[in-house]
């Protein structure tokens, strides 16, 4: 599936929250990595803030400027969220302030990166969570090489505003590259206005709807038993569904009959 970015508007809930319920319910061999210029969340949340020593997409920066080692790096800043399996992955966020510095430089070199996850051995898909747009240095490279990007954004009036004019400014960044535009999708999260009326306001399409399940947020967030049985946890799984078959439509429509790619157009 290789990569798919998670980002929200200002003031929008649920991208790490939305980002982790995947990691752990989806199908296939995956790497969730943080990354919001903001900071991470995962690790001091759900995690507990108990690990074997500093680790994550800071430190990993710091390491690539220094040495240009991010190869030889990478796994071992990842933690294991199905020990000792190692087919759900984490790459922790930024955990100072003073990391994003080092972190903003090298969005198109982790992009790539991320990209070619896909085809190792064995390969890994990669769910990126990018956070709010709304920040300083924000990962466009990220969204651009994502296959599929989810716009996630509540349903209510306020959200759906400052939604609006995120999907605006993705869809300008993405053109202006010459990226296809035909990925990107909303996701919605919560009750409020519906599929339809989100669609039709915002002219993209929603992809699915998350349900308000406080519970399993609070797991999420702040660590505990997940569930898999609790409405967030089935929803989550069940948007892997519709994500596969958008990569597979995009995938078909960028290749032609011999086998070989199409050049990105919009």
């Amino acid at each position: 599936m290789a990569v798919v970015a998670l980002i929200s508007a200002k003031g929008s809930p649920g991208v790490t929250t939305t980002a982790l319920a995947c990691t752990l319910s989806w199908h296939h061999r995956m790497v969730l990595a943080e990354c919001d210029p903001a900071g991470g969340s995962i690790l001091a949340g759900y995690l507990g803030g108990v690990l074997d020593g500093a680790r994550g997409i800071g430190e990993l920066a710091v390491g690539e400027l220094r040495d240009g080692n991010l190869e030889a790096a990478f796994w071992s800043q990842l933690v294991d969220l199905d020990a000792p399996r190692r087919e759900r992955l984490l790459l922790p966020g930024v955990v100072d302030p003073a990391q994003a510095g080092s972190v903003t430089p090298l969005w198109q070199r982790f992009a790539d990166f991320f990209v070619a996850l896909e085809r190792g051995q064995p390969g890994y898909d990669v769910l990126v969570d990018c956070g709010r747009l709304q920040v300083v240095g924000p990962p466009w490279p990220i969204l651009r090489a994502a296959a599929v990007v989810l716009v996630v954004t509540s349903a209510h009036l306020p959200d759906l505003s400052s939604t609006q004019a995120t999907v605006r400014a993705i869809q300008r960044d993405l053109a202006e590259h010459r990226v296809p535009t035909g990925s990107l999708r909303l996701l919605l999260v919560g009750d409020g206005h519906s599929r339809g009326e989100v669609s039709k306001a915002l002219h993209l399409p929603v992809i699915a709807q998350l349900p308000h399940d406080r519970r399993t947020a609070e797991v999420l967030s702040h660590g505990g038993t997940v569930r898999t049985g609790r409405p967030l946890m089935r929803a989550a799984s069940a948007l892997e569904v519709p994500v596969r078959a958008l990569l597979d439509r995009q995938r078909a429509r960028l290749t032609w009959p011999s086998g070989r790619e199409v050049p990105n157009a919009v």
